[in-house]
């Protein structure tokens, strides 16, 4: 599959759009449109490349990962797919901007459809494998295409980094584990594309990640 970033304004979010070149088919990856600017690059970028939007998958429900989604159900009408136990957190997206001074309007989000560990996203003939990666959120989740070699991490796994666990729900010692665990014995060619900051590898996340070795 091919995968494009993009860079949005609320706390620098990378949200993706990932797509089968061969039916045109895209899931749109947590979603972090907060302004009318950004929400038509979204557009103008699905609209160029003939793209049909078929999933919105947020890898957790922190507020710059999920302000968009509403939006962008509404648009391109497609279910948004999340791991249950970030639930409570779409139920208090309104919440959330309070808690970080956001001043623009948001909606809090309406999940059409859960994921749990183990499931396969079918985006046209491609796939991605939901990793349950808990510990920065109680439901966060990373998506890795095997055929592909690359993962989205959401904010568990950065370059030389892993992911805040001061915010509700949060838990380090969770968190470090699963990562260890779940997302290091993937293949170190593997590319990982986080919810912040630039890509890297799963082999130099194993060799130089501080929070890691």
């Amino acid at each position: 599959m091919e995968i494009a970033q993009f860079q949005f304004s609320l706390f620098g979010i990378n949200t993706y759009a990932v797509w089968d070149p061969a039916t045109n088919k895209c899931a749109i990856i947590d979603p972090g449109m907060i302004n009318e600017e950004e929400e038509q690059a979204m557009e103008n970028f699905v609209s160029r490349n003939n793209l049909t939007v078929t999933h919105i998958i947020n890898t957790h429900l922190h507020i710059d990962h999920a302000i968009g989604a509403s939006f962008a159900t509404k648009k391109f009408g497609a279910p948004i797919h999340t791991h249950p136990d970030d639930l409570p957190l779409g139920e208090r997206i309104d919440e959330q901007a309070r808690m970080f001074g956001v001043q623009e309007k948001v909606e809090n989000v309406k999940i059409d459809r859960l994921l749990k560990d183990g499931d396969v996203i079918e985006i046209g003939e491609g796939r991605l494998e939901v990793i349950h990666v808990p510990g920065h959120s109680p439901g966060s989740i990373a998506l890795y295409d095997k055929k592909d070699k690359f993962l989205i991490s959401g904010d568990a796994l950065f370059a030389n980094s892993v992911g805040r666990a001061d915010l509700p729900g949060g838990n380090m010692n969770q968190l470090i584990t699963a990562i260890k665990s779940r997302l290091l014995t993937l293949p170190e060619e593997t590319v990982v594309f986080p919810g912040h900051g630039p890509a890297t590898t799963i082999g130099r996340e194993k060799r130089s990640n501080p929070f890691l070795i």
